[in-house]
């Protein structure tokens, strides 16, 4: 874990904190070289997913061409939230190493309900069209 990294995630979180954003940063390397780098622009964009994970995994995976990131470690000021793990998992991040856990104060609430909709025929079109999209992926393959 090379602590080089982490020197230039503080000065990423210091751009985060000039720019009014929450200071947290990401890198993300391969073979030992910087592929993307980011900080949280989620209060300059209003956009609710730019957290620096999020940021580093869409440069990484255009500069890269592919989304399947097994061969790349990520290194982050703050533990992702659990938006950002998913994406990291989904990308196949073989590693990720943080420096700090979140903020004791720092209460992670939620009001959104996520609802199953049981719908029998939607339910079972979709179904047959997603099962189909990754047949004819396997057959493909």
């Amino acid at each position: 874990m090379p602590e080089k990294y982490f020197q230039i995630l503080i000065k990423l979180a210091e751009q985060a904190y000039e720019h009014d954003e929450v200071p947290i940063s990401a890198i993300l390397v391969k073979d030992d070289k910087i592929i993307a780098k980011a900080y949280n622009t989620k209060e300059s964009t209003h956009n609710v997913t730019n957290h620096a994970e999020m940021l580093v995994i869409k440069k990484a995976s255009g500069k890269l061409k592919t989304w399947h990131l097994e061969d790349c470690d990520i290194y982050v000021t703050l533990k992702p939230c659990p938006m950002c793990e998913s994406a990291l998992k989904q990308a196949h991040i073989r590693n990720v190493y943080y420096l700090l856990d979140k903020l004791d104060y720092k209460k992670e609430y939620t009001k959104t309900k996520i609802v199953k909709a049981n719908i029998r025929t939607q339910k079972d079109e979709y179904y047959q069209y997603l099962k189909g999209f990754f047949q004819k992926k396997r057959d493909k393959s």
